[in-house]
């Protein structure tokens, strides 16, 4: 039996948290799993939002091609978020929607999703970077022994809890020395299980995974990481583009680079390919990463 077919309790959870409850026609509600954090993953919220808009499209051969979001308050993880998704258009080949999270009466995070469906044309993409396999790196148990003991409590026991991705980065100089880096990495991602073969599903886990580390990538060229518990560190906006179908039956290559910081504010674009060098997506964000507030 391959990985793949094996089932994962972190995985189950992660594809329940993503099955939505259609409360009426555009009015969805969502829920976050207990996992200790005082915030919701920016993922869930992408990948919850998209379900919701998704399940609006009627053409069954209609997929999601782009989303862009914005994040305008932290979620509560201890209470139902609704996803109240509008029709802006359904044309001859694309649908529009836009989805606003709510929260104590509140919108968290709002975005506009665009829809196609499949067709022939124009076919090109940039190559891979030559990166060594993922069966060459350390896993995560050695990864969580190693780098674990000095993070603030919250994130240990995320990390140490049973996830539904798991990472293995290319390098690990970022996690062992304070030097300021390129800002640049490369890192093999996959599903800790199966995901049913549905399209639009697998968007909404790719949606879900495309948002861990790109912050991160923005604070190499300053020697510190998200881990440094003097930063306040927030996802701001995202954006993603579907190029080809997912295909999440092996590992994915993150491939990501951060352009610019200023402001208090990191950009890091990303890349994601599955093994045999096939772009499936590409994303971009800008986050804020600034120090604390000191009395």
């Amino acid at each position: 039996m391959s990985r793949q077919n094996v089932p994962n309790p972190a995985m189950d959870v992660l594809l329940q948290t993503l099955d939505l409850e259609r409360l009426e026609g555009r009015l969805f509600r969502g829920r976050s799993p207990q996992v200790g954090w005082q915030r919701v993953f920016g993922g869930q919220v992408i990948g919850q939002a998209l379900v919701a808009a998704t399940r609006t499209v009627t053409q069954e051969h209609r997929y999601a091609h782009s989303l862009h979001a914005y994040f305008v308050r932290p979620g509560d993880p201890a209470v139902p978020i609704l996803y109240e998704v509008e029709i802006i258009r359904d044309g001859g080949s694309f649908a529009t929607r836009r989805v606003v999270a709510i929260q104590h009466d509140k919108p968290i995070f709002f975005m506009t999703a665009s829809f196609q469906d499949d067709e022939a044309g124009f076919e090109h993409q940039v190559a891979m970077p030559d990166v060594p396999q993922p069966e060459d790196l350390p896993g995560e148990a050695k990864l969580k022994a190693r780098f674990m003991q000095e993070a603030p409590p919250p994130i240990r026991a995320y990390w140490e809890r049973p996830r539904p991705i798991e990472l293995r980065p290319v390098a690990l100089a970022h996690y062992l020395s304070n030097d300021k880096l390129e800002p640049r990495q490369n890192i093999w991602v996959r599903t800790t299980g199966p995901v049913p073969a549905d399209r639009r599903l697998q968007a909404a886990v790719l949606a879900y995974l495309s948002d861990m580390t790109l912050l991160d990538t923005s604070l190499f060229a300053h020697g510190t990481s998200v881990l440094d518990r003097s930063l306040q560190v927030a996802s701001l906006d995202h954006a993603m583009w579907f190029h080809r179908p997912p295909d999440l039956d092996d590992w994915l290559l993150y491939s990501q680079d951060s352009p610019s910081a200023f402001g208090g504010r990191g950009m890091t674009r990303g890349a994601i390919f599955t093994r045999s060098g096939t772009l499936i997506a590409s994303v971009a964000q800008e986050g804020l990463i600034r120090k604390k507030a000191t009395d």
